[in-house]
C-alpha cells in the first residue's frame, strides 16, 4: 500500500500538499497532532486558574464552617444552590485579583507577621503561649506540613494587605462623625393610629369565583415532586475493630515512627530587623549593610533588647526587646536557620540577609530534643492503631458494598444480604432535601438523577465524608402534581376574602389620609375609622414597641414644613393599615456621646468607607484582566 501511495504521489500537487503539511507541522508544532488538553479550571484570572479542586476545597471549607456555627440549623444544600457558588467564586477571583496587584506593587507579607499570626492561634498555645508542640500535633492531625500550613497563612494574611493599606489611609473627619451622629440619634414626635380591619359588605364566594382563582393561580397548588429511598450505608464510627493491637504491635509502630515523638532542639532567640527596601539601590543597601554591621559589633547581651526597641524594623517584636520566642528549624528561612543554629548559647550574630534585611540574632538559650517515652504515647498509638483498623474496615466493607450494588443494579437486598447491613428507609423528601439521610445534597442530587430515579438502578456509592458512605435506591416516586380542587377549596376562600378586604382597607387607608392633608384633626379622622391615636414623643430609630413598618417610614418621611405635620398612610402585614403624622424632628444630642464612642464610631466608618473603597479598587482589577468562567465545571 505504500508504495503504491508513493507511486501516486509525484508532480507538482503532490509538492504542494507536501508543503503545506510540513509548514502545519513545523509551525504548530508535532505534538499537537498527538496530544489534547482539557481545561478543567472553573475560572481563570489572567493566567492565573482556579481549579476544581480548589474551588470544591473552598465549599467544602465553609461548609464546615456553618456546620460549627449552626449545628443542627445548618442547611449544607444552600452551597449546592448557583448562586451561592457564584458568590463562593466571585470571592476566589477578587482573591486572586488582590495577590496579583500585590505582586504588581511589590506588597508582601514578612516572616515576622507570618509567625506573629501563627503564634496568636488560640489551637497552638498552651498556657497563652505558642508551643510547637503543640503546632506540629494539631497539624499532624488535620494532615498538613507546617510549610504548608505556613503558605495558607500567608496567603490568608496577603489577601488583607491591600485592603488593610486602602482602609489606613481613609480619612473620616469630625465634621462627618458629627453629621452621622445627628442622623443616627435623631428623634421624632409621632402619632400614629392603627386602622381596624374593615367589615365586608360581601362575603359570599361563588364556585365560579373559586374555579376561576384556582385556574389563574395553579402554581401556587402544586404538590411537588417527591421520592422515598432505601439506603444501605457503611459509617467507619459504627465499625468496632476485630481486636485490641498487641503491645508487641503497638512497641513496633513507636519504633518505626519514633521521630514522631522526638521533641526537636529549640532555640530562644531575639534580632533586631535592618530593613533594605524591595528594589533598593545598591547605596541603600551598603547604607543598610553598614548600620547593620555597626549594630552588631556593638550590641551585648545586657542592652541588646534596648537596641531591639530603638532600631529594629520589625514591628510586632521590637516591643518585646526582639524576642522572637522559641524557634525549631525549618519555621524561618534557610539563612536564618543556617546563622541561628551556628550560634553558641549567648552569642550575637554577625549581620544575616534575608528577603526582609538584615538581621542581628542573639541566641539566649538553647533546649535539646528528645524523645517521649512509649508508656507516655502508647494511649496515642492505640488509638491511631484502631482508627487505622476502621479506616481498613471502612474502606473493605465500602468497596465490597460499591461493587455488589453494581452487579445487582435493581435491588439493594442482594449487597445488603452478603455484607449483612441493614436496608433503610428514608420519609418522602423533594429536590430541596429533606431529613436524615435525604438532609444531604449529595444523596438528593443522586436520588432526583436520571440514572437512579429513571432507569431505576443502584446509586454509585455516595461519600459523605469522615469515612461515611451510602448506596440509595428509589423506593417511590410521586410526580409533581396541582393538588385536587376540593383539597384546596378552602384556601382559595380565605384568600379572596382577604384579597378584597386589603383592598378594602388600601381604599380607606388613602380616602383618610387624604382628609389628613386637607387639614382635617388626626383624631377626628382616626375616631371616624373607630381607632384612637397614640404619641410617640422624641421617637428614635429603634424604638421599642413601635411596628417595624410604622418606624420605618416615620424616618422615611420629609421633615414638617411651617408647623404642619407630615402624613402617610403605611400598610403593615395581612392587609392591616395604620395612619402616621411626623410633628417634630430634632438632630441627636452630640454632647451625649463619649470619646470611647466617637473613636469607636470613627473605626467603623474607616473601616466602611475602606471596604467601599476596597471594591472599587477590585472591580477597576476586573475591568482590566481578563476573567474566564467556566459555569458547567462549577
Amino acid at each position: 500500500m505504500l508504495q503504491s501511495l508513493r507511486d501516486k504521489m509525484h508532480g507538482w500537487p503532490s509538492i504542494v500538499v507536501l508543503g503545506v503539511a510540513v509548514f502545519a507541522m513545523s509551525f504548530f508544532g508535532i505534538e499537537g497532532y498527538f496530544t489534547s488538553r482539557t481545561e478543567t479550571f472553573v475560572a481563570k484570572v489572567g493566567k492565573q486558574e482556579i481549579s476544581q479542586q480548589d474551588f470544591q476545597n473552598r465549599l467544602n471549607e465553609l461548609r464546615q464552617q456553618g456546620s460549627a456555627q449552626m449545628g443542627d440549623q445548618f442547611d449544607p444544600s444552600v452551597y449546592e444552590q448557583p448562586a451561592m457558588k457564584e458568590r463562593v467564586l466571585d470571592a476566589m477571583i477578587d482573591q486572586q485579583l488582590l495577590l496579583k496587584a500585590n505582586t504588581d506593587l511589590g506588597l508582601r507579607v514578612s516572616d515576622g507577621a507570618l509567625r506573629e499570626a501563627i503564634a496568636t492561634i488560640p489551637a497552638f498555645q498552651v498556657n497563652g503561649q505558642f508551643d510547637p508542640a503543640t503546632y506540629r500535633a494539631v497539624l499532624a492531625g488535620e494532615r498538613k506540613t507546617p510549610a504548608m500550613f505556613e503558605d495558607e497563612v500567608r496567603s490568608s494574611l496577603a489577601v488583607r494587605l491591600l485592603p488593610d493599606a486602602l482602609s489606613a489611609s481613609t480619612i473620616v473627619t469630625e465634621g462627618e462623625i458629627d453629621r452621622f451622629l445627628k442622623l443616627r440619634m435623631q428623634r421624632r414626635d409621632l402619632r400614629y393610629a392603627m386602622l381596624p380591619r374593615p367589615a365586608l359588605t360581601d362575603s359570599a364566594v361563588t364556585d365560579a369565583q373559586v374555579q376561576a382563582y384556582y385556574k389563574q393561580h395553579q402554581g401556587e397548588f402544586m404538590a411537588p415532586e417527591q421520592v422515598a429511598i432505601q439506603y444501605v450505608e457503611v459509617n467507619a464510627a459504627d465499625l468496632k475493630p476485630d481486636a485490641a493491637p498487641s503491645d508487641e504491635d503497638l512497641h513496633k509502630r513507636y519504633e518505626e515512627e519514633k521521630q514522631r515523638f522526638v521533641q526537636p532542639e529549640q532555640r530562644l532567640v531575639s534580632h533586631i530587623l535592618i530593613d533594605v527596601p524591595k528594589n533598593a539601590t545598591p547605596e541603600q543597601q551598603k547604607a543598610a549593610l553598614a548600620k547593620a554591621q555597626k549594630i552588631a559589633a556593638e550590641a551585648t547581651p545586657q542592652d541588646f533588647a534596648k537596641l531591639a526597641e530603638q532600631d529594629s524594623a520589625d514591628l510586632g517584636s521590637r516591643r518585646q526587646g526582639g524576642d522572637l520566642g522559641w524557634l525549631e528549624k525549618g519555621v524561618t528561612n534557610k539563612a536564618f536557620d543556617d546563622a541561628l543554629f551556628a550560634l553558641q548559647k549567648g552569642q550575637i550574630s554577625k549581620p544575616v540577609l534575608s528577603d526582609e534585611g538584615y538581621h542581628i540574632l542573639w541566641l539566649r538559650d538553647v533546649r535539646s530534643g528528645q524523645a517521649k517515652p512509649f508508656e507516655e504515647v502508647r494511649g496515642q498509638l492505640e488509638q491511631e492503631a484502631l482508627a487505622a483498623e476502621r479506616e481498613r474496615k471502612y474502606n473493605d466493607i465500602a468497596g465490597k458494598l460499591a461493587d455488589k450494588s453494581y452487579q445487582s443494579p435493581s435491588s439493594l437486598e442482594p449487597a445488603a444480604q452478603a455484607l449483612g447491613l441493614p436496608v433503610k428507609d428514608s420519609e418522602p423528601f423533594t429536590r430541596d432535601g429533606g431529613k436524615g439521610i435525604a438532609a444531604d445534597p449529595k444523596v438528593v442530587k443522586a436520588a432526583f438523577s436520571d440514572d437512579v430515579l429513571v432507569q431505576g438502578n443502584n446509586s454509585s456509592l455516595i461519600d459523605l465524608g469522615n469515612d461515611h458512605s451510602v448506596v440509595i435506591h428509589v423506593a417511590k416516586h410521586v410526580p409533581a402534581a396541582v393538588r385536587p380542587l376540593a383539597e384546596v377549596r378552602d384556601a382559595i376562600k380565605k384568600d379572596i376574602l382577604d384579597q378584597r378586604v386589603a383592598a378594602a382597607a388600601g381604599k380607606r387607608a388613602d380616602d383618610l389620609l387624604a382628609r389628613l392633608r386637607k387639614g382635617e384633626p388626626m383624631d377626628v379622622v382616626a375616631a371616624s375609622a373607630g381607632a384612637a391615636v397614640q404619641s410617640v414623643p422624641e421617637a428614635v430609630r429603634v424604638q421599642d414597641g413601635l411596628p417595624e413598618q410604622l418606624r420605618d417610614e416615620a424616618f422615611l418621611l420629609p421633615h414638617p414644613q411651617d408647623g404642619k405635620p407630615q402624613f402617610a398612610a403605611v400598610a403593615l402585614p395581612e392587609g392591616a393599615y395604620a395612619l402616621l403624622a411626623v410633628d417634630k424632628v430634632q438632630d441627636g444630642d452630640l454632647s451625649k456621646v463619649t470619646a470611647d464612642q466617637r473613636k469607636m464610631l470613627r473605626q467603623s466608618m474607616v473601616a466602611a468607607y475602606g471596604s467601599v473603597v476596597t471594591q472599587g479598587f477590585i472591580e477597576a482589577l476586573r475591568a482590566k484582566t481578563e476573567i474566564k468562567i467556566a459555569r458547567d465545571r462549577m
